[in-house]
């Protein structure tokens, strides 16, 4: 069950690229918007203002297809094999999912027109409760539905992956042979699909209330809740179900739910992307979606994880320092830039609980500093990228500057903590293992032409080997036995660090080049069948 989580937790990072890099372009559009950075000439130029225009139009697209987004993201990723397949047939899926919702409101006479806010506040409802009553319903592709925004898209998802890995080599009857494999799988949904859509059209309202109630108590909670977040997100980090909690967050009510424009929002990311594509942005409304989003991060991963770094690289052994420096400054500057602070965290939160408390509870008040101090920085990375582009580009208004002060703060309490810890409790942290201990093996490093035979090498050979799949910064893979791992190898070819999930189930942290050690891996895997 726990590794079926994971497994989803992944596949809800396919969709967040897309969003990241069209934050990114509203984040330009809206520098090109501010005169007191471009000048009012360039400002208000044709070309620039056609440009903007574009770009949201754009934009808006991509933040209304979030739904089928995840629908995909969810089949696909879940789906064994034939993953194209599954692709075709959660399509399918989500739009009659949605038309057989929409038939059901039909006969119970609600439509698009009689919940929109003017009608009902023209029967007399008090605008708040038209908002309440019409922010239920929302039309997606054309069809009116509820408003189930990504939740939609998961269920969808998870439904159309298990007819596909249970159906996708169905063998029927002779007569009926051209249905058989792949082409029974969209069979099956659209004869299921229905039954999936009747089930939600009595349940998703009960499910609504209590999503929205505890996003409502996430909210009131101000401060606080940004630390619970802050402090369970770094705290999920080894089991890899971050993600779920941070895609919750991002995109459904336990971020919050506001009105932007006329239109209801729910998550921290879309609030604040619908905040930053409209031309009245409300900055009260912007703060209380960034509360959960990389304003947080800024501190620990632009200044206290490398400082972390630099506590390690001092506190290692003199004759092993050349070995671990190039490393340690890799990791350090990835967390800087990029916001990806796994190759960090996996050289001590496996070998010091004292540490990786610490991180925790300095990343959940890295958050309600933050928040306490009305920072609004954005967007879903937390390197200085997103520090450059929705902090600094942006404008005083934003704050920024105290994302740098807390975090040269933070540098100096990470680097004395991690000294201290490590050097008081013999951490072996990289750097501060035995000479003696070390073989042959561990001197050496792995080239690039020979990574893929090393890490299938590692990991106990082709017929070990089940499944092959990777995220921003780990190789998960499912293997038939993990307890013949060869973990000094592994770290040869890069490595830092591995979870066993259990006897079959396996991640390998290799940070950024995690995309070159999959694709080396499979290469290899080819190369010998």
């Amino acid at each position: 069950m726990r590794t079926q989580i994971q497994k989803l937790g992944k596949t809800l990072m396919g969709p967040l690229s897309i969003i990241v890099a069209s934050g990114l372009l509203l984040g330009i559009v809206s520098i090109l918007q501010n005169p007191a950075i471009v000048g009012e000439g360039l400002a208000n130029a044709y070309a620039i203002q056609t440009f903007i225009g574009g770009v949201q139009a754009i934009v808006s697209t991509m933040f209304g297809l979030l739904p089928i987004l995840f629908a995909i993201s969810v089949a696909t990723g879940m789906a064994k094999e034939d993953k194209e397949i599954a692709g075709f047939s959660v399509v399918i899926g989500f739009i009659l999912f949605h038309v057989v919702i929409n038939y059901l409101l039909q006969l119970n006479n609600i439509t698009a027109e009689n919940t929109s806010i003017e009608y009902l506040t023209s029967q007399g409802l008090s605008d708040i409760r038209a908002v309440e009553i019409g922010s239920v319903y929302e039309t997606m592709l054309g069809v009116f539905t509820y408003r189930m925004g990504v939740f939609g898209g998961i269920v969808v998802g998870l439904w159309t992956a298990f007819i596909h890995n249970r159906y996708h080599t169905k063998q029927l009857p002779i007569a009926f042979s051209f249905f058989s494999g792949n082409r029974f799988v969209p069979i099956v949904i659209i004869l299921t699909i229905p039954f999936l859509s009747i089930i939600s059209y009595f349940v998703w309202p009960f499910f609504n209330i209590a999503i929205n109630g505890l996003g409502s108590l996430i909210g009131q909670s101000g401060a606080f809740g940004s630390f619970i977040y802050g402090f369970s997100e770094r705290l999920l980090i080894p089991t890899g179900l971050h993600h779920v909690l941070n895609q919750l967050i991002r995109f459904t009510p336990l971020g919050g739910t506001a009105m932007v424009d006329g239109e209801t929002i729910s998550g921290a990311l879309s609030i604040f992307n619908a905040e930053m594509a409209s031309p009245n942005m409300n900055l009260d409304v912007l703060r209380q979606s960034t509360r959960f989003l990389t304003q947080g991060y800024h501190p620990f991963m632009l200044f206290g994880l490398p400082g972390a770094c630099y506590a390690m690289y001092k506190t290692a052994y003199l004759e092993q320092r050349p070995k671990i420096k190039g490393m340690l400054f890799a990791a350090a500057l990835t967390s800087f830039v990029t916001g990806i602070t796994e190759p960090i965290e996996f050289a001590f939160i496996f070998i010091s609980p004292i540490l990786w408390v610490f991180h925790a509870i300095m990343s959940g008040l890295s958050f309600l500093l933050m928040t306490l101090m009305n920072v609004a920085v954005g967007n879903a990375g937390g390197g200085m990228i997103d520090l450059t582009i929705f902090g600094i580009l942006q404008g005083t208004y934003t704050r920024w500057y105290l994302c740098v002060a807390v975090g040269l703060v933070y540098a100096v309490v990470y680097y004395f903590v991690f000294k201290y810890v490590i050097e008081r409790f013999d951490v072996k942290t990289p750097g501060r293992t035995n000479v003696a201990d070390e073989t042959e093996e561990d001197a050496v490093v792995v080239s690039n032409d020979n990574l893929g035979a090393s890490i299938l090498s590692a990991l106990g050979g082709k017929e070990n080997v089940v499944e092959i799949d990777n995220c921003i910064s780990r190789l998960r893979l499912v293997l038939k036995d993990t307890s013949i791992v060869n973990e000094r190898l592994l770290a040869s070819t890069g490595s830092m660090g591995l979870v066993k999930i259990n006897q079959n189930n396996i991640q390998v942290v290799y940070g950024g080049k995690v995309e070159k050690a999959a694709q080396s891996l499979k290469q290899e895997i080819k190369a010998q069948k």
